[in-house]
Order: structure tokens, then C-alpha cells, then sequence
């Protein structure tokens, strides 16, 4: 092990045993657009890796929706197991996922204005806090490559949320990746 988890993590067996885990926990048999919750999460670990994300930020991408999170309901394991998914994929990465499910978009999402100053509310315990500058932009890229994901494959979704969508991550600035960007104002230039 080290500080941030398992060795294995960034290597073709952590892969295996991270799929396993969310296979073994319904991942493969949950409809979301596009198919299943497993191969959304693969997209959107993909994406992250286009864009240059290390590997905590693209394992936490792969799994984000495991605590649920604010649009998507579905678990596959109860937040209160957090050290299960620690063992698994590293604390930083874990953190992430957290992050993410935490975050109680109604609250944090009007707050996002390109600074790092964001405080966020987390939607399991009502808490505020301030993520660290780097969590935040994690975050974010995590944020835009699921939204995206989503968009491109249900198109209901992209016309509702499609605007507002642009709107948040323009808002983003220099918070998300030059990457991030062009594939946000690439597949959203329309919806504005």
C-alpha cells in the first residue's frame, strides 16, 4: 500500500478488481444513457484520460456514482462503507468519488463563478465546507465528462439541461482543463 491506496490501482489488475467491484455490485445491470452505469463510468474514466487527468481523478471518474450522487439516485454501496471503497481504489481517489456524490448540486452549482472559493454542501449531512483547489477542479473535470456522457447518449436530457449545462461549465473558466473546455464548448455550443 501506499499513502494513496493500493499499488496496484493505476496498473491492468487494478482496473480488474475496480470493474469486478462494480460489476459484482450491479454496475453492468443498471440502464443509464447509453447503455449500463458500468459502461458510463467507463466512458467517462476514458474521457478524463483524453483530457490528462492522473489516475486518481480518472479511478474516481470510473467510480463516481457508487454512493449515488444528486441526479442519479441508484447506489452500489452505502456511504457509511467508505473504507471498503478506500481498500479498493486509494484515499485520494475515494475522496473524489465522495466529493462528487456529496455535493448537493442545487446548492453548489449556482456557487461555481471560476474561483476556487466555492463552498459546497454536502447533501448527506447538510454540512459546508471548502474543497481544496485541486478537489475542486477534480471535481469539475469529473462533472463535465459525466455530463457530457450523458448528453451525447439521451437527447431529451441535452435539450432540457444542455443550457443550463454550458452555462455551468462556462462558468468553470480556467478551473477545468484547456481539454475539458474545447469538449464542453464543443458538444454545448449549440444549447447556448
Amino acid at each position: 500500500m501506499t499513502a494513496t491506496g493500493p499499488r496496484h490501482r493505476a496498473t491492468g489488475e487494478g482496473q480488474e478488481a475496480i470493474e469486478a467491484f462494480l460489476r459484482a455490485h450491479g454496475a453492468d445491470g443498471m440502464p443509464h444513457p447509453g447503455g449500463t452505469l458500468l459502461e458510463h463510468l467507463r466512458r467517462v474514466q476514458s474521457v478524463l484520460a483524453d483530457w490528462g487527468a492522473d489516475a486518481a481523478v480518472r479511478t474516481a471518474g470510473l467510480c463516481h456514482a457508487t454512493y449515488g450522487t444528486d441526479g442519479f439516485a441508484p447506489k452500489l454501496l452505502p456511504v457509511t462503507e467508505r473504507a471498503t471503497l478506500v481498500a479498493l481504489i486509494g484515499e485520494r481517489a475515494e475522496s473524489l468519488v465522495h466529493l462528487y456524490a456529496s455535493c448537493d448540486r442545487d446548492a453548489v452549482y449556482p456557487r461555481i463563478d471560476g474561483t476556487t472559493e466555492i463552498t459546497f454542501r454536502n447533501r448527506f449531512t447538510g454540512e459546508e465546507h471548502r474543497p481544496a483547489p485541486e478537489e475542486l477542479r477534480a471535481f469539475l473535470e469529473i462533472t463535465a465528462a459525466n455530463e457530457l456522457d450523458v448528453m451525447a447518449h439521451n437527447a431529451e436530457l441535452a435539450e432540457k439541461y444542455g443550457l443550463g449545462l454550458h452555462d455551468l461549465l462556462t462558468r468553470a473558466g480556467s478551473l477545468l482543463s484547456l481539454a475539458a473546455r474545447q469538449a464542453c464548448d464543443s458538444a454545448l455550443r449549440s444549447a447556448s
